[in-house]
């Protein structure tokens, strides 16, 4: 639970004011757009000390937070 919470702190430092913690769809409502994407994608890197590389790109990594906080999880292992 405490990476949903980060993620979504970072969320909310590059989309102000999105509800990005309880949006079911962030690709889809365009909460995460390739700019955003690119900048979330920057601060994982750094927040969480793991390398997201273009396999774990898919669209079900960033469908939610809890789906990036899993996709986290599992690059810390």
């Amino acid at each position: 639970m405490e990476e949903e919470t980060k993620i979504a702190e970072l969320l909310n430092e590059i989309k102000p004011g999105a509800d990005a913690e309880h949006c079911e769809d962030l690709l889809g409502t365009k909460t995460l757009d390739s700019l955003s994407l690119t900048m979330l994608i920057a601060k994982l890197d750094q927040a969480f000390d793991v390398e997201i590389t273009p396999e774990d790109l898919e669209p079900e990594n960033f469908k939610t937070v809890h789906a990036i906080a899993e996709l986290i999880r599992k690059l810390e292992d």
